[in-house]
């Protein structure tokens, strides 16, 4: 895995969204040997609660609805099911990502502006597929929402990380391309089978999205999640499905598998 240099943006967080927070918090802990999550106040402004686990230096989240009226739990009453809900990308140039999503009409639905750290959510209807926020770290490796440690800096970290995703959407080439313009990325697609997919590259190559048709919208959201683990689970399975995602495992330095 490359270590974030600043002058590309990458994926940085993935977040679940959970009817019940314990049981997938339990699954990613036994199946992926994650462990010791941060358990992040500030979400209680969302109506949730939530866990966040760090992979090497990306970072693994399920949130949870505790209250009536939320964004994630009007997601799961449309899906019906647990499911991927939120990628959160690091930009090198916060300016410049606001400037480019308003002169693309996306509507922003939050945004925070920390010294260390800035975000700027966007609304799902301008850019389908999951819940896309935009975010900005100083120092490039720190990550505030990974918890205290995280703030401000780079503390000692394991290996491993996120390689990618699978964005499931009615229409994939369609969404791919908006995402592509939000993130200032090229879309490569349909494959050469001509399936409705398509695929963006980030991180210099290291981490790519790639969108799949699916049947109806309440079917679209983050179908599969790649990550690198530092130490592969025993036995023969390099796939398992957690919280309604599919996580396909793979060894650090293993970036061909996306």
């Amino acid at each position: 895995m490359s270590s974030f240099m600043g002058e590309e943006i990458r994926l940085r967080q993935v977040a679940l969204v959970a009817t019940d927070l314990d049981t997938v918090v339990k699954a990613l802990e036994t199946e992926l040997g994650l462990r010791s999550p941060f358990h992040d106040p500030g979400v209680s402004e969302f109506g949730l609660h939530n866990a966040v686990f760090s992979l090497g230096d990306s970072f693994l989240e399920v949130v949870s609805p505790v209250r009536a009226g939320t964004t994630a739990g009007r997601y799961l009453e449309k899906r019906g099911d647990d499911g991927g809900y939120m990628a959160i990308f690091q930009v090198p140039d916060m300016a410049d990502a606001r400037r480019r999503v308003c002169d693309l009409g996306v509507r922003v639905v939050w945004t925070a502006d920390l010294p260390d750290m800035a975000a700027t959510h966007l609304h799902p209807k301008d850019v389908p597929g999951a819940i896309v926020s935009l975010d900005w770290a100083r120092p490039p490796g720190s990550w505030r929402w990974g918890g205290p440690d995280w703030a401000g800096r780079v503390p000692p970290h394991g290996g491993g990380g996120i390689l990618g995703l699978t964005v499931a959407a009615v229409e994939p080439i369609t969404v791919a391309r908006r995402w592509a313009s939000v993130l200032a990325v090229d879309a490569d697609g349909p494959d050469d089978a001509g399936a409705a997919a398509a695929r963006l590259t980030l991180d210099h190559g290291h981490q790519a999205v790639r969108f799949v048709a699916c049947p109806s919208s309440g079917a679209e959201g983050i179908a599969e999640v790649t990550v690198a683990l530092a130490e592969l689970p025993a036995g023969p399975a390099k796939a398992v499905e957690i919280g309604g995602v599919r996580f396909v495992l793979s060894s650090p330095g293993r970036e061909e598998s996306v």
